[in-house]
């Protein structure tokens, strides 16, 4: 029975996640299988991985052929790394110690790269958050401006009005002086 190492898609339309599995090459996708080893979420950044590395690795040493996607996730992993310094190992090229000594390497350098990328990325978005607010504190401040104006201007044309309207009541209230008409002489008597 040949088998493969393949991954088995869960989730809802868009938002899929996979569960690692060994199936029969015959099986269809998401049909039956052997045994679950792990899971991978593409929807996180950077991507989940979880994986049960003793049971991949038993399961590439005994013939498991991986499909192109979970080859990329066992490769990043470290399990294809592991299973070919194993073969290295069984050829006698170095010793058991030295080949956990190399992966053990390999497993620092990944993690300083991944721990790397994660601060880069947090860094970025720390630095767009502040650009963003001091962008929209520039915004506010235009905003506050234009309505101090518009403030000013109302409270300008109010006052206007009021004067205006004072004006007229003193006018209103003012006695009326009127000019003293002379009146018509009447003729002299003769």
């Amino acid at each position: 029975m040949a088998t493969k190492i393949r991954l088995q898609r869960h989730g809802r339309k868009g938002y899929a996640f996979y569960h690692i599995v060994i199936a029969d090459s015959r099986a269809p996708r998401d049909g039956k299988f052997i045994e679950r080893i792990g899971s991978y979420n593409p929807n996180t950044n950077p991507a989940t991985v979880d994986l049960k590395f003793e049971r991949a690795l038993y399961w590439l040493q005994t013939g498991a052929q991986p499909t192109d996607t979970t080859k990329n996730i066992l490769s990043h992993e470290g399990v294809l790394l592991k299973k070919h310094l194993l073969g290295g190992v069984k050829k006698g090229a170095f010793t058991e110690a030295e080949a956990d000594t190399k992966f053990q390497a390999w497993v620092d350098s990944k993690k300083n790269a991944l721990d790397a990328t994660v601060s880069k990325d947090a860094e970025a978005l720390r630095a767009d958050l502040k650009a963003r607010f001091e962008a929209e504190k520039e915004v506010n401040n235009v905003r506050a401006a234009a309505l101090a104006e518009k403030k000013a201007a109302i409270i300008a044309a109010e006052t206007a009005k009021r004067d205006e309207a004072r004006a007229a009541a003193e006018a209103a209230k003012a006695p009326v002086v009127e000019e003293a008409t002379p009146e018509p002489e009447a003729p002299a008597a003769e």
